[in-house]
């Protein structure tokens, strides 16, 4: 998935480019060079979920997300889809243990992941 980088979060595309045109309605002289910088103004679209995480990356924008992911009431920004780091591995592996509803979603994606189990592979 697409994404942009703004004030040190990830945004799914489609809240980047509505933040980007919230932004210029807003700033009627911007200042030379505000526009190159993801603490002004958000860069991208990043291909691949803004790269390797330590954990699976959802949208900044939380439950105002274009996206919204509804858990059982529970809203949560898009999942970007980033790739992991074995850190990652684990921390999705552990979620996965601990039955969490959201590493059902994490465990399908992440599956190729060579260490990755499943909550029925864990239960055995």
């Amino acid at each position: 998935m697409k994404v942009y980088v703004y004030g040190a979060s990830l945004f799914c595309e489609e809240c980047g480019e509505s933040v980007r045109e919230q932004i210029r309605r807003t700033i009627s002289h911007p200042a030379a060079g505000w526009i190159n910088d993801s603490l002004e103004y958000p860069q991208g679209p990043y291909p691949d979920g803004g790269g390797e995480s330590d954990i699976p990356e959802h949208c900044a924008s939380g439950p105002l997300c274009a996206n919204v992911i509804d858990m059982d009431g529970c809203k949560i920004g898009a999942w970007l889809e980033n790739e992991l780091t074995e850190e990652g591995v684990r921390y999705v592996n552990e979620a996965i243990a601990e039955g969490r509803e959201i590493a059902k979603m994490w465990a399908e994606f992440y599956k190729g992941y060579c260490n990755l189990k499943t909550k029925e592979q864990d239960d055995e």
